[in-house]
C-alpha cells in the first residue's frame, strides 16, 4: 500500500526509482523471486508507465527493468528486438550479452555471434566485460565444434559457427523412388544424428504402397513465373510486447482456512 500510495501521488523528477524499489521489494517479500506476488503484474505497469521517457534509454535500471519484464514475455527474442529498435539500451553491454544467451540457449549460434558483434561495434559499457563474454561464448562453441569433429573425423571442415548448428534445408526438392513404392529421402541433422548407432545395421525405410500409382511432379515453386515475392521489413512495435497469461489470481487470506 505504501508503493502503491508513493507511485501515484508522486511528484519528483525520477520515477524509476520509485519503481525499482517496488519490484526489488517485491522480488524479496514473497517466495519464488516474486513470481508469488504477481511480480509480472508490477513489471508491465513499470514499462507501461515509463514508455516513451527517452532520458531512461540509457539507464542501466531502466534496461534491467525492460529484461526482467522480458522474462515474463512469451517470446523474449522479440522484446530484445523491440529495444534494438527503439533504441533502449543500445549502449549497454547487459542487452547483448542477454540477447546473446538467450539465442545460444536455443542453438542459434551464428546469430549469437552476430549480437555480440553489433555490441562490440557500438562499443556498449562496460566494454571489457562484453568482450569477456564474448570470448567465452566463442570457447563454448569450440569445444562443441571439437566434439562433432570427433563423432565424424570423415566430415568437411565447414567452420566453426557452421558446424555448431546444423539446418535442415527447407522447401527442397523431395524426388521419389520406385513406381510402387515410393520413398521419400531422410536428412537428419543435429540430435538425430547422434541418436543413430553406427555399429547397427540400417532398418528398411518405411515406404507408402501406391498400387498402380501414376507418376507425378513434385511442385517446384523456384520454377513458377510471376511477380517476385516483396521482401519484409521489420517493422516496430507501437507498443511493449505481451507479457505470458496470467492464472486466477487469488486474494491474501488465512492460510490455515482452506481444505
Amino acid at each position: 500500500r505504501e508503493f502503491e500510495a508513493e507511485i501515484r501521488f508522486y511528484s519528483g523528477d525520477d520515477p524509476l526509482d520509485v519503481w525499482e524499489r517496488y519490484i526489488k521489494w517485491t522480488e524479496q517479500a514473497f517466495p519464488g523471486g516474486g513470481k508469488d506476488g504477481n511480480l509480472a503484474a508490477v513489471l508491465e505497469r513499470a514499462v507501461r508507465a515509463l514508455h516513451g521517457q527517452q532520458r531512461y534509454y540509457k539507464d542501466p535500471r531502466y534496461l534491467n527493468l525492460w529484461l526482467k519484464f522480458g522474462d515474463c514475455c512469451n517470446e523474449p527474442l522479440d522484446l530484445y528486438s523491440y529495444l534494438s529498435s527503439q533504441d533502449i539500451g543500445t549502449t549497454l553491454a547487459l542487452l547483448y550479452i542477454t540477447w546473446a544467451e538467450a539465442l545460444e540457449a536455443r542453438g542459434s549460434f551464428r546469430k549469437a555471434d552476430l549480437i555480440f558483434q553489433e555490441g562490440l561495434q557500438r562499443k556498449a559499457e562496460p566494454l571489457d566485460k562484453l568482450q569477456a563474454h564474448h570470448k567465452q561464448f566463442q570457447a563454448r562453441v569450440s569445444r562443441q565444434t571439437l566434439q562433432a569433429l570427433e563423432e565424424s573425423p570423415d566430415g568437411d571442415n565447414m567452420g566453426l559457427l557452421e558446424i555448431a548448428e546444423p539446418q535442415r534445408s527447407s522447401l527442397a526438392d523431395l524426388k521419389g523412388r520406385g513406381k510402387k513404392k515410393v520413398r521419400a529421402p531422410i536428412s537428419r541433422v543435429g540430435d538425430a544424428v547422434k541418436a543413430l548407432n553406427p555399429n547397427r545395421s540400417c532398418q528398411p525405410q518405411a515406404s507408402l504402397q501406391l498400387p498402380n500409382a501414376p507418376s507425378f511432379a513434385v511442385f517446384d515453386e523456384n520454377s513458377v513465373s510471376g511477380p517476385e515475392i516483396p521482401t519484409l521489413t521489420a517493422q516496430s512495435w507501437p507498443a511493449p510486447p505481451v507479457p505470458k497469461a496470467k492464472e486466477n489470481e487469488l486474494s491474501a487470506g488465512p492460510w490455515n482456512s482452506g481444505r
